[in-house]
């Protein structure tokens, strides 16, 4: 058996017996012997090969699996800039703690510096954005201490396949591999945290600092004080419409905590970050502080969620008055034109069935959710929080959607025409693309560079494109609607394969003036 079938072999073994399921293949030459080696095992029945074209795609598309199924996936791809194209996602999985294997295919290393074709360094190729690296040429190479490290985030194996590439055998031998079984790592908190304060606030970042729903949920009802959700879709406890009443600097000083704990990063609110700096004593709890953010600072760090001892009394009062905030805004909610990016993300929220998945795209789309949709429990939201980039949101959306019955994404028109090339290869999925599309980057007309000079060129980067023509013509049902009733028949329909609703919406302006109104209105109360 010739060098480079054997390194293929052993390491598709090993994947296999760690209990790897999904692998995401970008086709080449150099990564030949890996691809013969998956593609039999998946003849065999031994795990799930799908194959994507663009690497940067491919990437977002496991990133998006390992989300979904919370189990590592292995992204393979040939030598060069295609392992370049690795890199965003694998950034986003560094910051998110998202096990992703990479397995980059390499010619030998006495090429390399030789002027080789499509020859450069990927030994260490991602540096400190990966957990483990190793150049490996030998088939004997133990995986074990490389998985090993997978609860940290992505590790990366670069494989050096020697000529030929194909296998000179017709051994069976993948008889006697049996695939093995992947269990998510538990842990058993020994930290412990007193509550001595009545006025304290409970917020939760988007990407919960890596722990699940019920871990928080458990250690919010052992603290007892109001909470804040930058996902309001997955805590019903939550405050509803916290980061909009928070934009009134005077309800911020009624609302002053004492202690603020805040689990994971806050990313998405300037409003929830300045009442976080106001309080008196700062506690953080993230499992990434060891490693990733290990510069965080606070009064008080955790790594794990404590176990609390509450020594006060509830003060019942405090929350009442957060809740009569939020129901002053949640009544002024009807003073919103009716069809406005905000009511789409509320509407949105609202309709879809329990236990829907939900992948919403940065930028505007996965504010507007946070501040104007109603807290409910049931939705299982995914979120690229880690860089939060509107690369390959299509791409993860789509991966999710691979690991579910029926999926929903929300996006902005940027985000899809960045990733529209995800649409080119699709698999037996049901996933609702929702595609808000204000003509250009929405978001930067409510930030303060609204108003510079050469706006609408650099920042406002209007793209006049139909979002359904493009999706249709790469076979993809889709529709545009611009009106409430029409969004609501679109997206209550049954899903069915992918698809594509288009909102168009007023401009981006218009849509600023519309926000900023609203937020003086509540300064007004």
């Amino acid at each position: 058996m010739n060098s480079s079938t054997a390194l293929a072999r052993s390491i598709t073994k090993q994947l296999i017996e760690a209990g790897i399921t999904d692998v995401v293949l970008s086709p080449g030459s150099r990564n030949a012997p890996l691809s013969i080696a998956l593609h039999q095992s998946e003849i065999h029945g031994l795990l799930k090969l799908h194959v994507r074209i663009d690497e940067r795609g491919a990437a977002f598309f496991a990133l998006g699996i390992a989300k979904a199924s919370k189990r590592p996936v292995a992204i393979i791809c040939t030598s060069g800039t295609a392992v370049a194209n690795y890199h965003p996602a694998v950034l986003e999985a560094h910051h998110s703690q998202v096990p992703l294997i990479i397995l980059s295919a390499d010619r030998p290393a006495r090429l390399r510096h030789t002027g080789a074709n499509q020859t450069t360094l990927q030994d260490n190729f991602f540096g400190a954005s990966v957990e483990y690296s190793a150049d490996i040429s030998d088939d004997q190479f133990d995986c074990s201490k490389a998985f090993g490290k997978l609860i940290e985030g992505p590790i990366h194996l670069n494989l050096q396949f020697d000529e030929p590439l194909l296998p000179d055998d017709d051994s069976e031998w993948l008889t006697g591999i049996s695939r093995g079984t992947y269990s998510e790592p538990s842990f058993n908190s020994t930290a412990q945290l007193t509550i001595a304060n009545k006025r304290g606030v409970i917020v939760i970042g988007h990407d919960r600092g890596s722990f699940s729903v019920t871990e928080i949920s458990n250690f919010v009802r052992q603290v007892g004080w109001p909470v804040i959700s930058e996902d309001p879709l997955s805590f019903p406890e939550s405050i509803t419409h916290a980061s909009l009443l928070l934009t009134s600097g005077k309800i911020r000083k009624e609302l002053l905590p004492e202690v603020v704990i805040v689990i994971g990063r806050t990313t998405l609110s300037r409003s929830i970050n300045a009442l976080v700096k106001s309080a008196d004593h700062e506690i953080v709890v993230d499992a990434r502080i060891n490693s990733v953010d290990n510069k965080r600072t606070a009064d008080q760090l955790f790594s794990e969620i404590p176990t609390v001892i509450n020594n006060t009394e509830q003060d019942h009062g405090w929350r009442e008055l957060w809740l009569k905030k939020s129901a002053m805004v949640n009544s002024m909610l009807p003073t919103l034109p009716t069809w406005c990016e905000e009511n789409i993300a509320r509407a949105l929220a609202a309709i879809l069935p329990a236990r829907s998945p939900l992948f919403i795209s940065s930028s505007r789309p996965i504010r507007d959710i946070e501040g104007f949709a109603s807290a409910r429990a049931d939705i299982e939201t995914f979120a690229n929080r880690g860089l939060a980039g509107i690369d390959g949101n299509i791409s993860t959306a789509l991966g999710i959607a691979s690991q579910r019955k029926n999926s929903v994404a929300i996006v902005g028109d940027l985000s899809f025409l960045h990733d529209m090339g995800a649409l080119i290869s699709i698999e037996d999925f049901n996933l609702r693309l929702v595609v808000v599309n204000n003509d250009g980057g929405g978001i930067f007309s409510t930030l303060p560079q609204n108003s510079v000079e050469g706006f609408e060129k650099i920042f406002g980067t209007p793209h006049g494109r139909d979002v359904a023509a493009i999706a249709q013509a790469m076979g993809i049902a889709s529709t545009t609607v611009s009106t409430m009733e029409d969004f609501v028949t679109a997206i209550s329909a049954p899903i069915k394969g992918v698809s594509v609703v288009v909102a168009l919406v007023p401009s981006r302006e218009k849509n600023s003036e519309i926000l900023k109104d609203f937020y003086q209105a509540i300064d007004l109360g």
